[in-house]
């Protein structure tokens, strides 16, 4: 696998594992339990990781952070409406789509700044 795709899968994972942490978080109800609190720096720990791997393979600050938030924001959304009953209105569903368009022409107007041959920072 090349080393852009290899950072754009950092990147998604990434950003799910931020719709887990923000999931955790929201259910650590203000850090006051301590078991969800714990998760949500585990988690919170390991989606900026990702993140890190994939600044590290070349892809842009600006546009990975961007795509690392959106991805994290829609799995919110969707968290938010499949568990805990959040309303999933036309209006919100437009937006989560333009979430989604956004991203796929974040990642498609910078696949020629990644180059495999990216060397790795320390």
């Amino acid at each position: 696998m090349k080393s852009s795709s290899v950072a754009w899968i950092y990147l998604l994972v990434g950003g799910m594992f931020e719709t887990v942490w923000a999931t955790t978080m929201f259910l650590s109800d203000g850090f006051s339990v301590i078991p969800w609190t714990a998760l949500t720096i585990g988690f919170l720990f390991v989606s900026t990781w990702f993140l890190d791997l994939a600044f590290k393979k070349g892809v842009p600050t600006g546009v990975g952070y961007a795509i690392w938030v959106g991805v994290g924001a829609l799995g919110s959304v969707l968290v938010g409406i499949l568990l805990f009953d959040e309303p999933a209105t036309p209006v919100r569903i437009f937006f989560v789509l333009l979430i989604i368009v956004g991203i796929g022409g974040l990642e498609m107007s910078s696949k020629k700044n990644i180059d495999k041959d990216v060397p790795m920072r320390d």
